[in-house]
């Protein structure tokens, strides 16, 4: 049996109840490690939590070489752990699929998700958000523009985008390097961009908040990460009165 099961945002103690009797019952407890990350709480932390080992997997561990944790599955009870809902990256679908494949039981215990958090957090309704996209860090003689591809599209039909910060080992993309590179990219493609939305640390005890022009973000000290953006497209009221009130819009 392969159980996904969310952790939810920040801390140890996000998770849900059954999440942690699941874990309680399991003969191996894996913890994904790439594509988000608890940062209130250390793999140490978490084994002291769950009074049991964690082993940690990275992006080879998962997308090339789950055997392993598969051939466990195949006979024993085994949790595969990950920060938000188990499900909102297509890593752990594929995963999934996989172990179907072999005719191994999988199931899903849920979690909160970053894209409802961000919602709650910022005013800007769920329902006018389009596609999503991840912003990398660029790499010698690549810088993908893609993202801006993304944004365009969906201010073009005014949605909302979702814009997910890389994470490469211990290096978080900030909310002001990634407006860098957005207005970087804004240039070559001829688009504006009037408002950035920064969220960091989604349900910790003190998230931040701002809403503004790329000046007055790229200039905020938004603390320790982990760090999420939004550009909003043309904002409702409500949506407007939300962020002058919560994000100092």
């Amino acid at each position: 049996m392969l159980t996904f099961v969310g952790l939810g945002l920040f801390e140890k103690t996000d998770i849900s109840v059954k999440g942690l009797r699941c874990i309680e019952q399991a003969d191996a407890v894996y913890l994904e490690c790439y594509t988000s990350r608890l940062m209130g709480s250390s793999i140490e932390e978490l084994s002291a939590f769950y009074q049991k080992p964690v082993l940690p997997l990275y992006r080879e561990d998962v997308e090339q070489h789950p055997d392993a944790m598969l051939d466990r599955a195949a006979n024993e009870n085994v949790v595969f752990l990950c920060a938000g809902d188990p499900m909102v990256s297509t890593t752990h679908a594929d995963l999934r699929i996989r172990a179907a494949e072999r005719g191994i039981p999988t199931a899903i215990i849920h979690a909160a998700s970053i894209q409802t958090a961000v919602c709650g957090l910022s005013g800007l309704q769920n329902y006018r958000f389009g596609k999503s996209c991840s912003l990398p860090f660029p790499q010698k003689n690549w810088f993908p523009t893609t993202p801006m591809d993304v944004i365009s599209q969906n201010l073009s039909l005014r949605l909302h985008t979702l814009v997910y910060l890389d994470i490469q080992n211990e290096r978080y993309m900030t909310i002001p390097e990634a407006v860098e590179l957005l207005e970087k990219m804004a240039a070559m493609k001829g688009v504006t961009i009037p408002v950035y939305v920064g969220i960091a640390r989604a349900g910790s005890p003190a998230p931040v908040v701002l809403a503004g022009p790329a000046g007055r973000i790229r200039a905020a000290d938004f603390g320790e990460p982990l760090h999420i953006m939004v550009i909003p497209a043309e904002l409702h009221d409500m949506e407007q009165e939300y962020l002058a009130r919560f994000a100092g819009l």
